[in-house]
């Protein structure tokens, strides 16, 4: 089934503008054909960090009907990372945003095959019936849930709705997870405070995974308006299944079973949470962490985009390991599986 396409226009005045402004972040008016029913009036901006500078951008295309990530994908061979993450992470009980391959054009020129992937907004809880009241991005390393001294608790998160009650929330959560003087104390106060089977299942996907950028940054937190409690969502997964950010090959060892971060550290050194963290990782290992519940979608995604990515003139050089990635990834499942299987005897 061929590839759906999304074509992107951007007056030349306002993508001079842009490139002349790589990394100020402003949206400038556009349209989209493919996305909505016929043309839609959109805002768009460059998105990503170190990749911004790359020859094939990546793009936030935001409208009244939501917002759109447009990846270059450019660090991973396989161009299937990231999709294949939010599927799996899905199926572990997470909620995840959705992602397709698209045929992207840019007035009119084609910029080849990009990942669509839906925003963590407030049409993400919308459509999964949940009620966020406040939400914040994990933007840099410091969103790793230290104490202080620092400038400030806050300073790895980009806030995005919430107000000024959600800012002192999420401060005072870091904060008092640092306050009580005893395990017990602490235990209690993240089961009041924590969605714990969300936190384990977020944990827990990271480190099957391999996402070792991931429990420091690149997720979404919110708090449950109903329940008051924090909960997870992952974002940016393209460095997993035995690649990193930058699509060097790493070893299944790479990341610990216990993950890092110290709300994971608080959180493991209580012994129910440890002993309901291990119990779920057998369960994943045991059926959604397989080479036979996995590789029929990566398999599916990569073939999808094969012929596409072969005629694709910037791919020649950036993904000339593309045909090879499938037994990538296999390997990566079946490594994993057998390092997290032993470690488990020793957590």
């Amino acid at each position: 089934m061929p590839l759906p396409v999304r074509m992107l226009r951007i007056s030349e005045r306002h993508l001079n503008e842009m490139e002349n402004n790589l990394w100020n972040g402003r949206f400038v008016p556009a349209a989209i054909e493919g996305w909505h029913a016929g043309a839609a009036s959109v805002g768009v901006r460059y998105r990503g960090g170190h990749t911004r500078a790359y020859p094939k951008r990546s793009f936030e295309v935001a409208s009244s009907q939501g917002t759109r990530h447009y990846n270059a994908e450019l660090d991973d061979p396989s161009m299937i990372r990231n999709a294949l993450s939010f599927w799996f992470l899905e199926r572990i009980g997470l909620p995840s945003p959705s992602a397709r391959h698209v045929l992207l054009a840019l007035n009119g020129a084609p910029l080849g095959v990009y990942l669509e992937i839906e925003a963590v907004d407030d049409d993400f809880f919308r459509k999964r019936g949940l009620r966020a009241s406040s939400l914040f991005y994990a933007v840099n390393d410091r969103a790793d849930f230290r104490p202080a001294p620092r400038a400030s608790l806050l300073d790895g998160y980009e806030y995005r709705f919430g107000g000024r009650g959600g800012r002192e929330r999420l401060r005072g959560f870091i904060a008092g997870l640092h306050s009580r003087r005893s395990a017990a104390k602490t235990a209690a106060y993240l089961s009041s405070r924590l969605d714990i089977d969300n936190y384990l299942r977020w944990l827990g996907g990271a480190v099957l995974t391999g996402n070792y950028d991931g429990f420091d940054q690149n997720y979404a937190i919110y708090q449950n308006r109903a329940t008051g409690r924090w909960s997870m969502v992952p974002w940016d997964y393209e460095g997993t299944w035995g690649r990193n950010c930058f699509g060097k090959s790493i070893g299944a060892d790479l990341v610990e079973i216990g993950g890092y971060n110290s709300l994971t550290r608080k959180l493991l050194g209580h012994p129910p949470f440890k002993k309901r963290y291990k119990d779920l990782l057998r369960v994943l290992l045991g059926n959604a962490f397989t080479e036979r519940s996995i590789m029929p979608r990566a398999e599916k995604l990569h073939r999808e985009i094969a012929p596409y990515m072969r005629a694709e003139r910037l791919a020649r050089g950036a993904y000339a390991g593309f045909s090879g990635e499938l037994k990538t990834i296999r390997e990566y499942i079946r490594d994993r599986r057998a390092i997290l299987i032993r470690d488990l005897k020793r957590l």
